[in-house]
C-alpha cells in the first residue's frame, strides 16, 4: 500500500469511525447539559439542540451522493440552527456545533464560493442571535457580537482539509494509473516477444527442414549412382541439422513459457553449465526490448563455436554495463586453424551483426593477440 493509500485509510477511519464516536458524545454531553443547566428560551433552545443534533448526525453521511443543492441546504440549515442555538445555551457544548458547521461546510460542499457563504451565513445568524439575546437578557452574560463573527473561520480549515483529501485522492489515482499503464506495457512487451520467438521458431523450424531436405535429396542421388560412402555423409549432415533445430526448438519454446531472467542472471546460468568463468563489470539495469535475448544468443553461439573450433581452449564472458550500452566479450584461447565464423551453423557472426544492426549495436569477431579468439557485441540498453 501506498503513502497516500495509507494517508487516505487513516482519515477513513477518522471520518466513520472516531470523529462519529467524538460527535456522538459531544450530542449527548450537550442534551444533558441543556436539560440540567439554565437556558434561555427552553422549549426554542430543545428544538433547536434537536435539529443542530439532526444536522451533526446527517453531516456523517456521505454527501458526495446527494444533489448539490441539497448539500447547499443541509449546511445552510446546520449553521443557522447551530448559530441560533449558541447564545441560548452558552453554559453548555451547544457553541461547539456553529464551529463545527461552518467546517463542515468547508469539507462537504465542494464550491468553495458556496462554502465561504454558508460560514458568512453562520457567523452573520451568530452575531445577530447573540446582540438579540443580550438585548432581550441584558443581565446575562453573553458573547460579544464580534466574537459571534469567529464561528464561521473553521471553514478554511474545512476547505483546507478537503483539499488535501481531493490531492491525496488525486494522487493515489495517478498512481493506480501508472501502475496499469506499466502493466500494460509489460503485457505489450510479453507479446512482442513471444510473437518474436515465434518467428524465430518458423526460421529455425524452415532453415533445418530446408537442410535436411537437401540433404537427403543428395543422399539419394548419390546412393543411386552408387556413392554410398558420400550418401552416407550426407545422412549424417542431415541428422546433424535435424538435433541442432531441435535444441533451438526446445530453447525457443522453453523462452515461450518461462519468465526470462536478468541477462546477467542468464549468462551466469549458462557459462555455469558450461564451465567458463563469467565476469560483470558496470551496474545492471533494465533493458529495450530484444537485446538481453540478442545478447544471450550471442553468448551461446560464440560459446558453441569456441568449444567446436577451438577444444580445449580457455573461455570467458565478460558482460560490462555502462549508462548508455551493454557489451558482451566472450574470448577463447588459441587452438589450431580457426574457420571463418560465417561458415558455422546457427546464428554465425552474420546473424550477429544483422541482430546487432536492427537494434543500433555492432558485433565483430576476430583474431585476438594471444592467437586466439574474440567476439564482441555492443548494444544501446534501450533497444
Amino acid at each position: 500500500m501506498t503513502g497516500n493509500a495509507t494517508v487516505l485509510r487513516r482519515e477513513w477511519v477518522a471520518d466513520r469511525l472516531i470523529r462519529p464516536a467524538l460527535i456522538t458524545a459531544a450530542i449527548v454531553v450537550t442534551g444533558v447539559g441543556i436539560s440540567t443547566k439554565q437556558v434561555h428560551v427552553r422549549p426554542l433552545t430543545t428544538v433547536l439542540f434537536v435539529l443542530v443534533a439532526l444536522f451533526a448526525l446527517a453531516s456523517f453521511l456521505p454527501w458526495d451522493r446527494i444533489p448539490q443543492r441539497a448539500r447547499l441546504l443541509l449546511a445552510s440549515g446546520y449553521a443557522v440552527s447551530a448559530a441560533v442555538l449558541l447564545p441560548l445555551a452558552p453554559n453548555t457544548f451547544a457553541p461547539m456545533f456553529a464551529y463545527l458547521a461552518a467546517a463542515v461546510a468547508g469539507i462537504k460542499l465542494a464550491s468553495r464560493t458556496q462554502a465561504v457563504a454558508v460560514a458568512v451565513l453562520d457567523a452573520v445568524c451568530c452575531a445577530v442571535a447573540v446582540a438579540v439575546v443580550g438585548a432581550v437578557t441584558p443581565n446575562t452574560d453573553v458573547w460579544p457580537w464580534w466574537l459571534a463573527l469567529s464561528v464561521g473561520l473553521p471553514v478554511l480549515l474545512g476547505i483546507a482539509r478537503r483539499d488535501r483529501r481531493d490531492a491525496l485522492s488525486n494522487a493515489e489515482r495517478a498512481a493506480a494509473e501508472a501502475r496499469r499503464a506499466a502493466a500494460s506495457e509489460s503485457r505489450e512487451a510479453a507479446l512482442l516477444e513471444r510473437t518474436r520467438i515465434a518467428r524465430e521458431l518458423h526460421d529455425v523450424l524452415g532453415h533445418s527442414l530446408t537442410g535436411i531436405a537437401l540433404q537427403l535429396d543428395m543422399a539419394d542421388a548419390l546412393g543411386s549412382k552408387g556413392r554410398d560412402a558420400e550418401a552416407s555423409d550426407a545422412v549424417r549432415r542431415a541428422r546433424s541439422l535435424a538435433v541442432d533445430g531441435i535444441g533451438r526448438m526446445r530453447q525457443a519454446v522453453h523462452e515461450l513459457r518461462e519468465d526470462a531472467l536478468p541477462l546477467e542472471k542468464t549468462l551466469a546460468a549458462l557459462c555455469a553449465s558450461e564451465t567458463v568463468p563469467f565476469e560483470v563489470e558496470g551496474v545492471a539495469g533494465a533493458l529495450g526490448g530484444g537485446v538481453a535475448h540478442t545478447l544471450v544468443r550471442a553468448a551461446q553461439e560464440a560459446l558453441t563455436n569456441a568449444a567446436k573450433y577451438a577444444p580445449g581452449a580457455a573461455r570467458a564472458v565478460k558482460l560490462g554495463f555502462a549508462p548508455e550500452t551493454v557489451t558482451l566479450v566472450v574470448t577463447n584461447g588459441p587452438a589450431g586453424q580457426r574457420p571463418k565464423p560465417d561458415g558455422g551453423g546457427g546464428m554465425g557472426l552474420v546473424g550477429m551483426r544483422e541482430r546487432a544492426t536492427a537494434l543500433g549495436g555492432s558485433a565483430q569477431a576476430g583474431p585476438a593477440p594471444d592467437g586466439g579468439w574474440t567476439v564482441e557485441v555492443r548494444l544501446p540498453r534501450t533497444g
